[in-house]
């Protein structure tokens, strides 16, 4: 949409068949019924391109009302003039929905009594509603999530919702009711909201060198800290005191207390030490961080609609699971996800079965880029990790019969076990991937930041836990049997009693439940193409 106001006018001004003197409500609303038979609307032309869906909404819109102008009443232009200003608070920008054209016919009453106005301000009202609730973009083409045949994608609707009739007396009610509910979408606004009004502050770069580890001195601390307290991270009487000590290049206790309270806000390991993945993060400038904001907003608005009441959701980047009954999170835990270079999908699917004391078979990739080398290596690794060689009927082979240079066409299978890469618990669900959550022996990862340590699948910390979240509708003898199989050490696939939807997202910004921004490093480069693609809708 272009953001060309005053030129807009002139043309319309030119161009438009009805005149903007005061006009009978009887003649504006004949006036709307003409311009909306049309293929192409003339008012809008050329400065506002309308889709073929953008005319239907607006045919639609105006149908349900008896093509009744809308906005010739004042108070109604002065308040879709304040909601769009106030869409600034959501990350969209007011200008891409005509707001100082509106702002300008808004004072002037025979203007707003004119067909034109009445549509243009109508479009900007529909286009409004519908990017709070759906995003900017359509999030297919820019970051796509993968989705079952029972779970599939939530399609944008073709027609106005009815509360943009409804609420035409209380624009702000419309607006509210169209913004996401979802409670990460508000809580990030919120923060949003109060940091776009604050100038842009200045934040010192740090150079690169070598760890800067707790005690040692380096030239570098006093730039570290003036970082810090220019983010709140060290206070100023922190900071005058360095200032005054005889050796200011030694990093400090008060100093190290600081940096592991900024690690922790960016998912970082809060060591205190200072390497290549902190330095990083501490050289994101302040307007970065703000279009980090953005974009995080515009997928939230995507998430609000693909969350469920009761679910299991994912979040990818920052590594960990939650269960939600009735919109509400009730559970919470750390996961393992997977690395840059593997990374785990973005879907959405049904948790239909369970496999309790899974078998692991090695993936292709993992096979030929982990497990080969060790074997080559070593091959009583085999025997230690209890990993059997199979042929591709699922007949055992002998392994010191294979060539291991230039290895047949072989599967490779680890037996069930506490120990094994999958622990006692697999949870399944139909997707292309290959991927599930699951156990994993390797608890002691869960300490670790970031947590990207698998190929794809997802480790989940605390599976009992979930395990009996998911069996929450089945009947205590169901539980106690199911309870039994695992026990006994056997393999056997179980039947969730009611499927349970999974969503597995990416976004790098959070809001705790103190009010505090979380920072996420973006491991897979999602952030900038998501900003590109919100610059360009931006430029239109």
């Amino acid at each position: 949409m272009s953001k060309k106001h005053t030129p807009w006018l002139a043309i319309l001004l030119l161009t438009s068949p009805f005149s903007f003197a005061a006009t009978p409500d009887g003649a504006v609303r004949e006036a709307i019924g003409l311009e909306l038979q049309q293929a192409n609307l003339v008012c809008p032309a050329p400065e506002l391109a309308l889709s073929e869906t953008q005319r239907q909404a607006l045919r639609e819109f105006y149908r349900a009302q008896d093509f009744e102008p809308v906005w010739s009443r004042r108070h109604r232009l002065q308040q879709l003039v304040e909601q769009l200003e106030q869409l600034a608070d959501d990350g969209l920008d007011p200008d891409d929905y005509q707001l100082a054209t509106l702002r300008n016919l808004a004072r002037d009453r025979a203007a707003r009594a004119s067909a034109c106005t009445d549509l243009l301000a109508s479009h900007a009202y529909l286009q409004a509603l519908q990017d709070l609730a759906w995003g900017k973009l359509d999030p297919t083409p820019v970051e796509p999530i993968w989705h079952s045949a029972h779970t599939p994608a939530p399609v944008r609707p073709l027609v106005p919702p009815s509360f943009a009739r409804e609420e035409l007396d209380d624009l702000a009610a419309a607006f509210d009711r169209a913004r996401p509910q979802f409670k990460p979408y508000r809580d990030l606004r919120e923060v949003w909201a109060q940091l776009r009004r604050q100038p842009l502050p200045s934040w010192e770069r740090i150079a690169s060198g070598r760890l800067l580890r707790p005690g040692q001195q380096d030239e570098r601390v006093p730039a570290l800290a003036r970082r810090l307290a220019a983010e709140g991270y060290l206070d100023e009487a922190s900071l005058e005191a360095m200032v005054r000590q005889e050796d200011a290049t030694r990093y400090e206790p008060w100093l190290e207390s600081a940096v592991e309270t900024f690690q922790r806000r960016h998912h970082l390991q809060s060591d205190g030490v200072v390497g290549p993945a902190t330095l990083a993060e501490l050289n994101i400038g302040p307007a970065a961080r703000r279009d980090q904001l953005r974009v995080n907003l515009e997928r939230l608005r995507w998430l609000a609609r693909e969350a469920e009441p009761r679910m299991v959701l994912v979040d990818v980047a920052g590594a960990t699971v939650s269960y939600y009954r009735d919109h509400q999170r009730v559970w919470q835990a750390r996961t393992q996800v997977g690395r840059a270079e593997r990374p785990t999908p973005l879907l959405k699917s049904h948790i239909t079965h369970l496999t309790l004391n899974p078998t692991w078979t090695v993936p292709p990739t993992i096979f030929r880029e982990d497990k080969l080398p060790e074997i080559r290596r070593d091959l009583g690794y085999l025997a230690e990790n209890r990993i059997r060689v199979l042929d591709p009927d699922g007949n055992q082979l002998d392994p010191r019969q294979i060539d291991w240079n230039n290895p047949p066409s072989i599967l490779l299978r680890q037996d069930a076990g506490p120990t094994s890469a999958l622990g006692v618990l697999a949870i399944r669900f139909p997707n292309p991937f290959s991927v599930y959550l699951h156990d994993t022996p390797n608890q002691h990862l869960f300490d670790k930041l970031p947590r990207v340590f698998s190929s794809g699948c997802v480790r989940v910390e605390q599976v009992a836990r979930l395990l009996d979240l998911l069996l929450a509708d089945a009947p205590p003898a169901e539980r106690a049997r199911i309870a039994a199989l695992q026990a006994s050490g056997e393999t056997r696939n179980v039947n969730l009693p009611q499927p349970v939807t999974i969503l597995m997202a990416y976004w790098t910004v959070e809001v705790d439940d103190e009010g505090l921004v979380n920072y996420r490093p973006d491991l897979y480069r999602h952030d900038a193409p998501l900003l590109a693609a919100l610059e360009r809708a931006e430029r239109g």
